[in-house]
């Protein structure tokens, strides 16, 4: 006899989870905390590693880069690889690629850091000059912001350009005494100045932030679990994804806000210690897994 899952589940959750395949992480809140790795976190990947599960980390933050965030995660103990990260920069690079090959040369608001990726990808990044057109104009989370540079690509905007985002965060959070204007401000200032929101927001919620890892991997949303600490970013993007939504309460999220949300996560757990047992348990309770 299979043994039972450690807690009781809905028929439907537990045979969802006996079918993931792959795991789609936030990172602050969920695998760490500032700058500490949860003590669950290690233990949690190499249950997914034995189980075959694969996963990737991802985060709305493009003001760093994927190497840059390699750095950060070996300072705290965690060694990953760059499959193994996707960032809203990456989604919107993916997108263009995918969506618009015409699309070769950017203006771009963004980080020394988050510039390069996109001068790495093979994209020509236009210069502040009003003679220099590009095809497209992408907006980021940018911490080096310059007057002058929102100032041209509010004039791009105005003049028709396809418009991205890369993120709809208003703030970024920190635990410093001040506020980390993000992209969702940035462009709602270019909104207020040209009457133009972005073509489209990249970012979660947005379920085209998973889109880069299912082609990657070669994965259905069904067979993926889309693990957070926030509800409105998270777990909506999973829902609108079709991927399952499995929230942890070691970050934003409380059990009572889990409780009040409408529609509920799929799941909700302590941490990733608890949905690590389940997933196994999962997988010894199904009858057959070919």
């Amino acid at each position: 006899m299979a043994a039972p899952l450690p807690v009781s589940l809905p028929a439907a959750v537990s045979t969802r989870l006996a079918g993931i395949t792959h795991v789609a992480l936030d990172m602050d809140g969920t695998i760490y905390k500032g700058g500490t790795l949860f003590a669950c976190t290690l233990p949690f990947l190499a249950r997914l590693r034995e189980l075959g599960i694969g996963y990737t980390f991802l985060t709305n933050n493009p003001s760093k880069s994927p190497t840059d965030y390699l750095a950060h995660l070996r300072k705290m103990g965690l060694t990953a690889s760059a499959d193994e990260l996707h960032t809203s920069a990456l989604a919107v690079i993916d997108h263009l690629r995918a969506q618009h090959p015409s699309f070769r040369r950017l203006f771009v608001l963004g980080t020394p850091s988050m510039l390069a990726q996109f001068r790495e990808a093979g994209f020509e990044l236009t210069d502040d000059s009003a003679a220099d057109a590009p095809d497209a104009v992408v907006v980021g989370f940018d911490l080096t912001l310059v007057y002058a540079r929102l100032c041209r690509a509010a004039w791009w905007v105005k003049q028709g350009q396809p418009y991205f985002a890369t993120n709809p965060d208003f703030v970024c959070p920190t635990d410093q005494p001040t506020v980390l204007v993000d992209c969702g401000s940035i462009c709602a200032a270019l909104q207020a100045a040209t009457g133009r929101a972005p073509n489209l927001v990249f970012g979660k919620p947005d379920p085209s932030m998973l889109d880069g890892i299912l082609r990657r991997h070669r994965v259905a949303p069904e067979a993926v679990a889309m693990v957070g600490d926030r509800i409105y970013t998270d777990i909506a993007m999973a829902r609108r994804a079709r991927a399952l939504g499995v929230l942890v309460l070691t970050g934003e999220a409380t059990a009572e806000d889990a409780a009040r949300a409408h529609p509920p996560p799929d799941l909700v757990v302590p941490s990733l210690a608890e949905f690590g047992e389940l997933l196994a348990a999962a997988r010894r309770a199904a009858p057959f897994r070919t």
